[in-house]
């Protein structure tokens, strides 16, 4: 049994009672009835997964996976493989979007390598990893999630070819053909397309012959970094954690989770629905109604940090309003 599939064996039940009570506020505060009722259904999702009365965004964290693909060869992406390392050493020295945003937010920033210059192998023929790498890397997510202090997290990736590994992934979960899951990623263009489906469908051909266990899909179509995020998932989970999500890698990334266990994805609110086609189809299966919708198409984290003032904001506008009862209009 793989490490992710121990991990996913116990996992934390909401805290109802402080969902309900911040509920019963969010309906008797001074505002018409559900005049800001998906906000309301945030600051309740929020109390819930934080165990408390009193929502509130105060120790915001991000933690950005990057590493390398083998099916980068197959010029699927408009940029070369090296890129991962130079946006690993801009992640690193601050110099990055994800960067500007999390420092504008007051949030935590940790760059984790995940497998930079170490590319997975090519998905097209062979396995991304094998077992021992799997585990290691979701290893390396758990231990991201276990150093931060963190009452809200952002999980956000980086590495050059890792939308066909996304769509890879949910391909051979669904099988469906390739052009159902396939953007233009990084901007490719016609040809650059077709390569990346021919990629995508020669990855789900291979797979659908040798498993149809979703953390197996995982492992023989994603990437590490793909890997560490179902870690890092799962392990705040754990701790209830409640997380935002980012765009298409990082929910591929975690998809597997919601279909071997249903409800493993409870403690998570989509940030945004990218321009990638298959993000808004996989957010629609897995029933998630993303917060904004700004045809973004970067990752590092960056849709679900610009998603991080609504759920702040959410909160407050339940726990800092008065009711009518406080204000004397009952």
């Amino acid at each position: 049994m793989s490490l992710l599939a121990r991990l996913l064996a116990d996992l934390p039940d909401p805290d109802e009672h402080a969902r309900a009570s911040v509920e019963r506020r969010a309906a008797s505060v001074l505002r018409p009835t559900d005049a800001l009722a998906r906000l309301d259904e945030v600051a309740a999702w929020l109390a819930a997964w934080q165990r408390t009365e009193r929502p509130g965004v105060e120790r915001p964290h991000v933690i950005v996976f990057a590493a390398d693909h083998g099916v980068a060869s197959a010029g699927v992406s408009a940029y070369p493989i090296d890129v991962t390392a130079a946006m690993l050493d801009a992640l690193e020295k601050h110099a990055a979007t994800a960067s500007a945003m999390a420092a504008v937010m007051g949030a935590t920033l940790d760059v984790v390598d995940a497998g930079v210059g170490r590319p997975t192998g090519d998905i097209r023929v062979e396995p991304a990893m094998d077992a021992a790498r799997f585990d290691d890397a979701v290893r390396l997510g758990v231990d991201a999630v276990r150093r931060a202090d963190a009452d809200l997290l952002v999980l956000g990736e980086m590495g050059i070819g890792n939308t066909t590994a996304a769509a890879a992934v949910a391909t051979s979960l669904s099988d469906e053909p390739a052009d159902r899951w396939c953007g233009r990623g990084t901007g490719l263009d016609d040809e650059g397309l077709a390569r990346k489906r021919d990629a995508v469908d020669a990855c789900r051909a291979r797979v659908r012959r040798v498993t149809d266990d979703p953390l197996e899909v995982l492992r023989e179509a994603g990437g590490a970094e793909l890997a560490a995020i179902a870690g890092a998932m799962v392990e705040a989970r754990r701790r209830s954690i409640p997380v935002v999500l980012d765009g298409y890698v990082v929910t591929a990334a975690v998809a597997p989770l919601e279909v071997v266990r249903p409800g493993a994805l409870a403690h998570v609110v989509a940030g945004h629905r990218s321009a990638e086609p298959g993000h808004g189809r996989l957010l629609d299966v897995l029933a998630l109604r993303p917060l904004l919708e700004l045809d973004l198409r970067l990752g590092e984290g960056t849709g679900a940090l610009a998603a991080v003032p609504l759920v702040k904001l959410a909160a407050a506008a339940v726990v800092e309003v008065a009711t009518f009862e406080e204000w004397g209009l009952t």
